[in-house]
C-alpha cells in the first residue's frame, strides 16, 4: 500500500467538528425523505382510497410495497457502494428519489402508484445502507453516535412533517402534492453531497492512501490524527489482504465475524417488530377503530410523531454518554408495559368513556421509550460493529432485514388487527419487546467509545460478546 506523506488538506471555513457536523447533517436529509415518503402514506392513504376506490388489502399493498423495494434496494446498493465510493452512491440514490416521487405525484391508476412506491423504495432502501456507513467511516470514535443518529433525527423531522402535512391534507393539499414535496429535499441531498469529502476507510480500502489522508484531514484537528487513524485503517486492511480472505457475500460465512453478523442483524429485526413503523403508518386507522373521528385521528398521529423527533433527539444526546445496550435495556421494558395496558384496555374496554385518552396516552409512552431507545441504535448498530471487509454486504444484509422486518410487520398489521382485534395485536408487539431485550441483554456487546478498527479486532480476538465490553 501507498504511505504517501499527509499532504495539506483544502482549506475549510469550518473548523472540523462544525464540517463533520455539516456532513452528518447534510447526508442526513436521505433519512428525511425515509421518514417523509415512509411516513405520508398515513395521512395520504384515505385520500388514495377513496380516488381509487381500495379496499383494506389494496390499501395495504400501496403502504408496504415501498417496504419491497426497500429489501431489494438495500441488497442491491451493496455492489454499488463497494465500486463507486459513498458519497457517490448517496448522489445516485437521490436521483432516483427525485424519479420515484415524480412519478408517484403523476400516477394515473393504483398500478402506477404502487410502481412508483416501489421505486422510492428501492432509494429509501439503498439510503440506509449507504449513508449511517458514510458518517460512520468520517466521524471519530467518541462521537459517532451522536453523528450517524442524525440519520435518526432526520427520520424522525421527516416523519413529523409527513403527520403535519397529512392534517392539512384534506383541507389544503390533495394525495399528488403530498408525496411530490418531496422532490425538493431530494435535489438538495443530490445538490449537498457532490461538495462533501469521500470515506477515507473506502479510499485506503482501495488503496488510495494519499487520497485517503486529504480527505480525512477535512474532519480532524491534528496531522498526529490523521497519521495515527490512517496507521490504524492501512493495518485492518492489510492484515485482510495478507490473509486472503473471502469475498463477496461467501465473507459473511467467515466464523470470526459471524457474532457482529448475529448481533446487529437481530438489533435490525427488532428494531421493527416492536412495532415502531407499523404505530407511524396506521396510528389515523388504529384511532379510527377505536373510536376516534378522522380529524382526531391525524392530530394523535402528529403528536405521535412528534414525541419521535423528542425522543430520537434526546437518544442522540445521549447515545455517546449511556453507551448503545444500555440505552436499549433501560427503555424497552416501559415500551413493552405501555403495549400490554393498550392492549388490556382496548380488548377489555377498561377505561368507559376516558378510553380514548387511555389510547393516546398508551401510544406516546410507547413512541416515548421505543423511539428513545432500540431505534436509536437501529441504524447506528449497521454502520459501526461490522468490519471493513464485509461492510458493504452486511450493511446491506442489515438494512434488508430491518425493511425485511418492517415490509412484515405492515404488510400484515391491519389482517392481524381484523384477527386478533386492535388489542390482541398490541400483545403481539408488546411480546416482541420483550423479545428485543432479551436479545439485547444475552447477545448485543456495548460499542461506545471504541473505533471500528477496535470492534473488529476484537471479533477477531473473540472478545465481541456482552460480557468482555462490561
Amino acid at each position: 500500500m501507498s504511505t504517501t506523506s499527509l499532504d495539506s488538506a483544502p482549506a475549510q471555513r469550518l473548523k472540523p467538528d462544525a464540517y463533520m457536523t455539516l456532513i452528518a447533517a447534510v447526508a442526513a436529509i436521505a433519512g428525511g425523505l425515509y421518514g417523509y415518503d415512509t411516513g405520508i402514506i398515513s395521512g395520504a392513504l384515505p385520500l388514495i382510497a377513496r380516488e381509487f376506490s381500495l379496499d383494506y388489502r389494496a390499501q395495504e399493498l400501496v403502504a408496504a410495497i415501498i417496504l419491497l423495494g426497500a429489501v431489494i434496494g438495500s441488497l442491491a446498493c451493496t455492489r454499488l457502494s463497494a465500486s463507486q465510493g459513498r458519497r457517490r452512491a448517496i448522489m445516485m440514490i437521490s436521483a432516483l428519489y427525485s424519479v420515484g416521487v415524480l412519478a408517484a405525484a403523476c400516477s394515473p391508476n393504483v398500478t402506477c402508484l404502487a410502481l412508483s412506491r416501489f421505486v422510492i423504495g428501492l432509494a429509501v432502501g439503498g439510503s440506509t445502507q449507504v449513508v449511517p456507513t458514510y458518517i460512520a467511516e468520517l466521524a471519530e470514535p467518541d462521537k459517532r453516535g451522536r453523528l450517524v443518529t442524525y440519520f435518526n433525527c432526520a427520520i424522525g423531522v421527516g416523519i413529523l412533517l409527513a403527520a403535519i402535512v397529512g392534517v392539512a391534507g384534506e383541507h389544503v393539499f390533495t394525495w399528488r402534492w403530498m408525496i411530490g414535496v418531496a422532490l425538493v429535499p431530494s435535489l438538495l441531498l443530490l445538490a449537498g453531497m457532490s461538495r462533501l469529502p469521500r470515506s477515507p476507510r473506502w479510499l485506503v480500502e482501495h488503496d488510495r492512501v494519499r487520497d485517503a489522508r486529504i480527505e480525512l484531514a477535512k474532519v480532524r484537528h491534528t496531522r498526529e490524527q490523521v497519521r495515527e487513524e490512517i496507521a490504524d485503517m492501512m493495518e485492518i486492511a492489510q492484515q485482510h489482504h495478507d490473509e486472503g480472505g473471502a469475498h463477496g457475500w461467501r465473507a459473511l460465512a467467515q466464523p470470526w465475524v459471524r457474532p457482529a453478523l448475529i448481533a446487529g442483524l437481530g438489533v435490525a429485526a427488532f428494531t421493527q417488530l416492536t412495532g415502531i413503523e407499523m404505530m407511524i403508518y396506521y396510528t389515523p386507522t388504529f384511532l379510527r377503530d377505536a373510536g376516534f373521528g378522522d380529524s382526531a385521528s391525524l392530530w394523535a398521529a402528529l403528536g405521535v410523531a412528534l414525541t419521535y423527533l423528542t425522543m430520537t433527539l434526546l437518544g442522540k444526546f445521549s447515545i455517546d454518554h449511556l453507551g448503545r445496550r444500555a440505552l436499549s435495556l433501560a427503555t424497552l421494558p416501559f415500551a413493552a408495559a405501555s403495549l400490554f395496558v393498550l392492549g388490556a384496555v382496548l380488548h377489555f374496554h377498561l377505561a368507559g368513556h376516558v378510553q380514548q385518552w387511555w389510547v393516546v396516552a398508551c401510544l406516546i409512552v410507547f413512541m416515548v421509550f421505543n423511539s428513545g431507545g432500540i431505534q436509536v441504535i437501529g441504524w447506528l448498530t449497521g454502520a459501526e460493529i461490522y468490519p471493513l471487509p464485509i461492510r458493504d454486504k452486511a450493511a446491506g444484509a442489515h438494512s434488508a432485514m430491518l425493511w425485511g422486518s418492517n415490509l412484515i410487520l405492515t404488510g400484515t398489521a391491519l389482517s392481524m388487527t381484523r384477527l386478533l382485534g386492535v388489542g390482541g395485536a398490541m400483545w403481539i408487539y408488546g411480546s416482541l419487546n420483550v423479545l428485543a431485550w432479551i436479545f439485547i441483554f444475552f447477545v448485543m456487546p456495548e460499542t461506545r467509545g471504541r473505533s471500528l478498527e477496535d470492534i473488529e479486532r476484537a471479533l477477531r480476538d473473540g472478545s465481541f460478546t456482552p460480557r468482555a465490553s462490561a
